[in-house]
């Protein structure tokens, strides 16, 4: 396995680490019920995606 000779520098460090962070997912409208989901994904409001029923909502009472 490698070895390091040598100490790595914070700023070094730092630098390779900037890529590594959390993005805010991207967010789409639902055409049906208005409500805010993920794209390329079921609406979990409604069930709808891409204008069709995907899922069939079960009404908790």
């Amino acid at each position: 396995m490698a070895h390091p000779k040598r100490r790595q520098s914070k700023r070094r460090t730092a630098a390779r680490r900037t890529h590594d962070k959390a993005v805010a997912p991207a967010l789409a409208v639902c055409s049906n019920c208005g409500a805010m989901h993920i794209y390329h994904t079921v609406c979990g409001e409604c069930g709808y995606y891409k204008g069709k029923l995907a899922i069939e909502k079960v009404a908790v009472a």
